[in-house]
């Protein structure tokens, strides 16, 4: 009688074990490493982006020039030139941060590039990881990559709703 409630026991541990949240990690680094799309892509975008960055350079390199004339020439210039030529570089300086930004500031070229060209290589890999995570019965899969990321989470462990309720806010 001990052995078979002692077995009811480790069975019903077992069970209990086999429905613990399961989750597996990955590096979607190395994942995006391996897909020659991905490799294409990012040299498209290191090009695109060191061509963008030259002809910023090229216009500093203008304005640098500008501002040394301006230096060597402002004890000779009369008040109306001084301000005339401030006036110039001020503007000049305001382009070229102006082509910054558009270049690769938030949502810039550079960004919608990147869309354009990394995320449909993005989103084939996040469907597959979804579709392995479904297949295999993950609750969680964490990406390594960049610190610890969940990737994929069953929508039935989302208690945000229950969280919401328990506050007394009604959904």
């Amino acid at each position: 009688m001990k052995k078979i409630v002692l077995l009811l026991i480790a069975f019903a541990g077992f069970a209990m074990a086999a429905r613990a949240q399961r989750y597996a990690i990955i590096d979607t680094k190395y994942i995006l490493s391996k897909i020659p799309e991905y490799k294409d892509a990012d040299k498209k975008l290191q090009l695109i982006g060191e061509q963008w960055q030259k002809e910023i350079d090229d216009k500093q390199a203008v304005l640098d020039k500008m501002y040394k004339n301006y230096e060597a020439e402002q004890f000779m210039l009369t008040d109306e030139l001084k301000k005339k030529r401030e006036d110039e570089l001020f503007v000049k300086e305001k382009e070229i941060r102006d082509l910054q930004k558009r270049r690769f500031g938030y949502e810039g070229d550079l960004f919608k590039e990147r869309q354009r060209l990394v995320k449909p290589v993005q989103d084939k890999v996040y469907n597959a990881i979804q579709k392995i995570a479904v297949a295999k019965e993950y609750d969680f899969v964490l990406d390594k990559s960049e610190g610890i990321t969940v990737i994929f989470a069953d929508p039935k462990l989302d208690k945000s709703n229950d969280i919401l309720k328990e506050m007394g806010i009604k959904i």
